[in-house]
Parts: C-alpha cells; structure tokens; sequence
C-alpha cells in the first residue's frame, strides 16, 4: 500500500512520518508516537476514551485518520502535565477523586481542557452536557463535575495548555 509523507506537531514536538492512508489517528499515536495516554474503546466515536485535541479542539482520534492531521497540531493527555506539575485538571481530578480505574479519564480531560477555556465559570448543567459523549463504566459522574467545579474555580479560569 502507498504511504504519505505528514509533518504534524503532537505535544510540541514536530513529526515527520510515512503512513499508510487508512491508518487511525488512535493507532498512529499508540503506536507509532509510543502516545499510549490515548485510549482505544470503542473505536466507533462513542466513548470518548480516544478524545485529544487537534488545533484547539477536542475530538475523537479513532474517527479521524493520521493523514487527516498533516500540517496540523495535537495535544494528547501526555502534554498536559508531570506528576510533578500536575496540571489545573488533573489535579482537581486528583483532589475530586474524580476517577476509578482511569481508563476514561486522559478523554475526560482531553474534553474538558478546550471546554474550560470556552467556558471558565460553567455551570453544573453545562459541565454534564460537555461529558455527556464520555462514557465511564466505574464513577458515577459526580466527582468528575466536581473536580471541573474545583478546575474552573482553583485555577483563577487558566486552565490553558
């Protein structure tokens, strides 16, 4: 199969690579980046467990294909934070309690990072329509909107990457 040359910026690292043109941005990430923060569930767009952010926007990177992102910039959850320097909100996920077994959570906060910075005082109602195409199978969802509540409050609305 013919491959195509994409030059893409993940994290702040510039990336030249050949890929085959039906090649999932998921799989690109996981696989060929070593990005293993990017989870794989469903693979049709419904869990949200693949969510990063492509040029300010969340979306899901089992939809789109690595060819897709040539020329274009992503963050994926490895870029928000150390375990040092947390980020605002993975800290208040933290302080929340806001996960179980984490598998959903790098979607939750690939979500929540370009939502908190269109919306810096969300309400309650806002911050469960903004999760609502992010499925947890451990958590009730109360503790991820509380750790957005905390987010939006502790980290004077900065909540940028």
């Amino acid at each position: 199969m013919e491959k195509h040359t994409i030059h893409l910026t993940v994290n702040g690292t510039a990336y030249t690579r050949e890929v085959e043109p039906r090649l999932l941005l998921s799989d690109f990430l996981r696989h060929e980046l070593g990005l293993t923060g990017t989870h794989v569930g469903c693979e049709h767009g419904v869990c949200g467990a693949c969510t990063v952010i492509f040029d300010g926007t969340a979306v899901r990177s089992c939809l789109l294909l690595a060819v897709q992102t040539n020329g274009h910039t992503l963050q994926t959850v490895e870029g928000l934070g150390t375990p040092d320097n947390l980020h605002p909100l993975q800290a208040a996920f933290h302080e929340a309690h806001a996960l179980q077994c984490g598998f959903c959570t790098p979607g939750f906060l690939m979500t929540l990072i370009p939502f908190l910075e269109q919306h810096p005082h969300p309400t309650e109602a806002e911050i469960r329509q903004a999760i609502s195409g992010n499925l947890c199978r451990c958590t009730g969802y109360q503790h991820i909107v509380d750790a957005v509540t905390i987010a939006a409050t502790h980290s004077t609305n900065d909540t940028s990457v």
